[in-house]
């Protein structure tokens, strides 16, 4: 039985609503003052989560700006596309939503963005798609595995099994992800938030694995092509030394390591995280 005493965390500050792009209504949270000197925050979470993984940076963030944190199609709240997308069709849906927002007098004009494991192909992608939006990148886990490895994965991600009658392979996938969300989780993160974290992964399970197929199949050299001025900021998680080295792919990359957190950062350390992407944002402003 889960401790109810231990109080989770609650950010009324943050609105949920919903805009719009090609595949439907796109879900998003959003925080912050609306007549903020600072360029606005979009943030572009890992798969299979939603906008609730950065729940605490949001509301880190949004003390001075304003923050938008979109759910991927088919992930979250927001609708889902037909099909599997690449990263580049996910991108131009975030696109798509950048525009609605635009339209609706909500989020006009540059933006900066962040990324944690699959949103930092996400966030790539919209960088390189909307050089007329993006102004600065923030990236933390860039899953550039070996080409041997990332082929086996996209092959598992192609071939998982499809929920069936017996449960078999939805139990192992929810087993799974049970030992890498709960069991493996950094000691400073209470067992309740690690369940809501668990239900916020587990919520799609029948598209588990489709953004996954778009991680395995990216084409890692499209890094450099991100002109914009980008920061690494990277925990000393499994992914560190390819995060590292997909880094040096990126032309305008400078590189903020942590080696004392892990991957469950917005948990542990959201307001450690929130002063070094504000230190990197905030920079060109304050260097004129």
């Amino acid at each position: 039985m889960l401790d109810h005493s231990a109080t989770m965390p609650t950010f009324p500050a943050i609105t949920r609503a919903y805009t719009r792009c090609r595949h439907g209504q796109m879900h998003y949270r959003v925080a912050g003052p609306t007549d903020s000197g600072n360029v606005p925050v979009v943030l572009l979470h890992q798969n299979p989560s939603s906008g609730f993984e950065y729940e605490a940076l949001i509301d880190a963030l949004a003390a001075d700006r304003r923050v938008f944190a979109f759910d991927t199609p088919g992930y979250g709240m927001s609708d889902a596309p037909p099909s599997p997308p690449s990263m580049a069709g996910y991108a131009a849906a975030f696109s798509d939503a950048l525009d609605a927002l635009a339209a609706d007098g909500l989020l006009a004009g540059p933006i900066d963005i962040y990324g944690f494991h699959t949103g930092t192909l996400l966030c790539s992608e919209l960088a390189i798609a909307r050089p007329d939006r993006v102004r600065r990148v923030a990236l933390t886990g860039i899953p550039m595995y070996p080409a041997n490895v990332a082929a086996k994965k996209l092959d598992e991600a192609l071939t998982y099994p499809a929920p069936e009658d017996s449960g078999d392979s939805t139990l192992t996938l929810l087993r799974n992800l049970w030992n890498y969300v709960v069991t493996s989780r950094d000691p400073a993160v209470p067992l309740q938030k690690a369940v809501f974290n668990f239900a916020d992964k587990a919520r799609v399970l029948d598209r588990f694995t489709w953004a996954y197929q778009g991680v395995w199949a990216w084409d890692y050299s499209r890094l450099g092509l991100i002109g914009q001025p980008t920061l690494l900021l990277q925990p000393a998680e499994d992914l560190m030394r390819v995060s590292l080295e997909a880094a040096t792919l990126i032309p305008q990359c400078s590189i903020v390591e942590m080696p004392d957190l892990d991957r469950d950062i917005f948990d542990v350390a959201p307001e450690r995280i929130a002063h070094e992407l504000r230190r990197f944002f905030d920079h060109a402003r304050s260097a004129k």
